[in-house]
């Protein structure tokens, strides 16, 4: 159970969530047209909860009425208007849940470049439901909690478990009228939720992450779900993607990098062409995202490096191989001229409420 834990004043409710980002190996590229609001995927998605890229965010709800409104600090800069309206809509999301009219400040630390393709925005609204709930004093379990999480980012649904997690899309062949039904409880409906396939233990897995751009990207991947739709090749992608889940699961239960290496770069590679052919189209690549992609292909086919890549919605590339080639993969992506700065992460476990806070 996670949930429960306040600590504060009696006018200021406050709890304190450090949560890890993940890597999808079956991407979430584009939502269902009649659950845009929900973010109800168009696929099934299967990630690995990252251990040392995470999101640690204090949620201090003020019960005393003195505050007028929310409050949203991210890295140390105060968020105004629009750039704050994602995370007050989700906090509107824990009120309502709650049935409280409290307002809220968040202080939200990352430990790497959000906005950037490293998923920030899944530790981010994993740690603000964690924190914001336990503050409130809900008893949520983490699959409820999931399901909260999906409606401020998507993938933050699979961020509320460790290890290796797979979110289901749920609605399939939901009906507007049978959709209507269950309106009221929409916020906490468990039908698209995340559910962990292996703890972090199951396998050592390293995600050496080449950042190549720090820079917040200039196309948010919320407002890029919504032109998958509007791309040829989208239908093509999700048609495959059935087959390429089997494999995945596989691939992870048997712990076999050399069956789940080509299915990542392929699913990569897949939905980056989604992208690339919406309109308008999304070229989230930079010229230093391709040395590393042709890197990685030259390193393992020429040199029998095992590291395989992925991307999700950004310039920087993940490079996926087991613990006892990390030190190469590192050694080996750092001294290219491209790569400012390397992260590696192996298996993380799911959000941990801490006892000191960031307010």
């Amino acid at each position: 159970m996670i949930g429960g834990r306040a600590t504060g004043p009696l006018s200021e409710r406050k709890a304190t969530c450090r949560a890890g980002s993940n890597i999808a190996f079956i991407k979430y590229w584009g939502v269902a047209g009649d659950f845009e609001d929900l973010n109800i995927p168009l696929n099934n998605s299967i990630s690995m909860t990252l251990a040392d890229a995470h999101t640690t965010t204090t949620v201090a709800w003020d019960d005393s009425g003195c505050l007028q409104e929310d409050t949203v600090a991210i890295d140390g800069v105060e968020l105004v208007g629009p750039s704050a309206e994602r995370t007050v809509a989700h906090l509107d999301r824990l009120r309502a849940i709650a049935g409280v009219s409290y307002r809220a400040r968040v202080v939200s630390n990352n430990n790497f470049p959000m906005a950037s393709g490293i998923a920030s925005s899944a530790s981010g609204f994993a740690a603000l439901t964690v924190a914001g709930a336990a503050a409130l004093g809900l008893h949520l379990d983490a699959t409820r909690l999931s399901a909260v999480a999906r409606q401020g980012s998507g993938s933050a649904s699979r961020s509320l478990f460790g290890g290796f997690v797979e979110w289901e899309r749920g609605w399939g062949g939901e009906s507007e009228a049978k959709r209507g039904e269950s309106e009221s409880n929409s916020l906490l409906d468990s039908r698209s939720v995340a559910r962990q396939l292996h703890s972090e233990d199951h396998w050592a897995l390293r995600d050496v992450i080449a950042i190549v751009s720090t820079g917040a990207k200039r196309v948010s991947s919320s407002s890029g779900h919504r032109l998958a739709a509007t791309s040829p090749l989208n239908a093509a992608r999700t048609g495959c993607v059935g087959a390429w889940l089997e494999t995945v699961r596989r691939a992870i239960a048997e712990r076999d990098l050399c069956l789940l290496g080509p299915i990542l770069e392929l699913d990569a590679l897949a939905m980056h062409g989604v992208m690339m052919t919406s309109t308008p189209s999304l070229l989230y690549w930079q010229p230093g995202t391709l040395e590393v992609l042709q890197a990685v292909r030259t390193w393992r086919e020429d040199e029998g490096v095992p590291v395989y890549f992925t991307i999700d919605a950004g310039p920087n590339v993940h490079l996926i191989c087991e613990a006892e080639a990390a030190a190469e993969v590192e050694r080996r992506v750092g001294a290219l001229p491209a790569v400012g700065r390397v992260l590696t992460s192996g298996p993380g476990t799911g959000p941990e409420l801490l006892d000191g806070h960031l307010i």
